[in-house]
């Protein structure tokens, strides 16, 4: 790495009022014509769910009212933007690069450049990644780089997620339903997060971005979550009467389980550890730590885990019972409230990670605020 990269801003845009999580699903509207199995199944999960998130309120980007749109990908990772660039104290015009993440993206022309129309920059790079829950730590990662490389001095990092457009009862083929395809209606939640990077240590907000990290270790194992879309364009009405296009996840993935669990630990754990080496980071010097996942039993097993590296319970740093989980943007919505909300701690760090399902790939980053003079 050359030049060194330091966080300017950040923005985070949850669209709509906190909606109780117990009210959700009739947000996201009831499935009349699912079979009854089904039906019956939701109605008695309900309670077991609310246990196992620990999760209070949501947010869509969906009227509770109308039930209509009333923002998509594009205009969320927008508004983030304009409130990180307002918090660098830059214009757009400033931005030479932008890197985008998202899940999975359909849409031509890309979401990095219709974010770069939105914000009325002429001329910029700009890069689109979609990976799931790692897409934005991907897209952070590429920016990292292209600014500590010489290539640009300013970068825009946005991540949006809409899930809600996938878990709407209008969406499914309800004949088709299963467990699989309606487990995420419990957890996944809209929003969108944005950084600004600066090489300009003046512009600084007092964090230092000094670690992104990437890997997969899927090679060999299963995917938990996915749909049935092949790597083809399916005519739409077929896609509908097969089903292919409902997103799934296997829903009994628990860390205890032999897809998880490898020699030494956990996937999550072993693979941070990684991270940890790479970027000669002390774990004692983690002040907040982000572990990316919703479901509290996993999230529990991995503390006990890090306790071993003398990272602390106090170090957890989710929120998600306010914020809900938006999937792909939630470290630079929880870097955000963290930076807008909790004091400095001079030379310490807020380390964020995360493993996601679709096929284990396996993201991070540090960022450390600078040391008290």
């Amino acid at each position: 790495m050359g030049r060194k990269v330091f966080v300017a801003g950040t923005g985070a845009y949850l669209p709509g009022d906190p909606i109780p999580v117990e009210q959700a699903q009739q947000v996201l509207g009831e499935l009349t014509q699912a079979p009854a199995r089904i039906q019956a199944w939701m109605a008695s999960m309900a309670p077991v769910m609310r246990e196992l998130l620990d999760i209070d309120f949501v947010h869509y980007a969906i009227d509770p009212v109308t039930r209509q749109f009333t923002d998509d990908n594009v205009t969320m990772a927008t508004k983030a933007s304009r409130l990180a660039l307002q918090a660098a104290g830059l214009d757009a015009s400033d931005v030479g690069l932008i890197c985008y993440g998202s899940a999975h993206q359909d849409q031509m022309p890309t979401a990095s450049v219709r974010i770069q129309a939105a914000l009325g920059i002429d001329t910029c790079a700009e890069l689109s990644i979609h990976a799931n829950c790692t897409s934005a730590y991907k897209a952070l990662y590429l920016a990292h780089r292209l600014l500590a490389d010489g290539e640009h001095d300013v970068a825009l990092v946005a991540s949006s997620g809409i899930s809600s457009s996938e878990l709407r009862a209008e969406y499914f083929n309800q004949s088709l339903v299963d467990k699989e395809s309606l487990f995420l209606r419990w957890f996944l939640c809209d929003g969108a997060g944005a950084l600004v990077l600066t090489t300009d240590p003046a512009r600084s907000c007092g964090l230092e971005l000094e670690c992104t990290f990437i890997e997969s270790v899927g090679g060999s194992r299963p995917s938990l979550m996915f749909n049935h879309r092949p790597a083809y364009w399916l005519n739409p009405r077929d896609e509908f009467e097969a089903g292919a296009h409902h997103l799934r996840q296997h829903f009994r993935n628990e860390l205890a389980t032999g897809v998880f669990q490898e020699p030494g630990g956990s996937v999550f754990f072993n693979g941070f550890q990684r991270m940890l080496a790479k970027g000669a980071i002390d774990p004692g010097t983690i002040r907040w730590f982000q572990v990316n996942l919703p479901a509290k039993h996993i999230v529990e097993s991995i503390i006990e885990e890090c306790a071993a590296l003398g990272i602390g319970r106090e170090a957890l740093y989710t929120r998600l019972d306010r914020l809900g989980y938006a999937g792909p943007p939630m470290p630079f919505i929880v870097l955000d409230r963290i930076v807008r909300g909790e004091a400095p701690a001079p030379g310490r760090r807020i380390v964020s990670f995360v493993t996601e399902v679709s096929k284990f790939m396996q993201a991070g980053y540090s960022v450390r605020y600078a040391d008290a003079p």
